[in-house]
């Protein structure tokens, strides 16, 4: 089980095509910085989207190697503005890096602790969260996807 969540979670961030027919490197990796940085309205950007995640995953990743959850909801799209190509190229090799050793902490995890509260009773169990995770991803990429083509279809921007 902890390889198959493993490798949903690769999908969905690194290499797949089965759910989406794409992921988050094919979207992220050949986007123009400004295109990732362009702002449409009140809604958040790719690059801010892109980031909200990778902080889910840095604060997940730690718990998996025996961390505290220090990770909160309510700063997760507090990020400093991305100003150079530079920072983007930076970002998106720790994410990559980040998303790989995420997912071979996931394939490590023994199928009875999937079963165990993962932090806090509430927050459910370990198997819940990692689903949720890959989940959560789902959802942000398809506005990465819808934002990309608003954001090519509109020259005005």
């Amino acid at each position: 089980m902890s390889r198959e969540l493993a490798n949903r979670f690769r999908e969905v961030i690194l290499n797949g095509k089965f759910i989406a027919n794409t992921n988050f490197k094919d979207q992220l990796e050949e986007t123009s910085f400004g295109l990732v940085t362009t702002k449409i309205g009140s809604h958040n950007t790719i690059s801010v989207l892109a980031q909200h995640i990778h902080y889910y995953i840095s604060g997940v990743k730690n718990v998996l190697k025996g961390g505290d959850l220090e990770i909160k909801d309510q700063f997760s799209f507090d990020f400093p503005l991305m100003e150079t190509e530079k920072q983007w190229n930076d970002f998106l090799s720790k994410f990559w890096s980040d998303g790989e050793e995420f997912a071979e902490l996931v394939e490590k995890i023994p199928a009875k602790k999937l079963k165990e509260n993962f932090v806090k009773p509430q927050y459910g169990t370990y198997h819940r969260n990692i689903d949720a995770m890959i989940e959560h991803c789902y959802y942000h990429l398809g506005q990465i996807v819808l934002l990309k083509k608003l954001i090519s279809e509109d020259k005005s921007l």
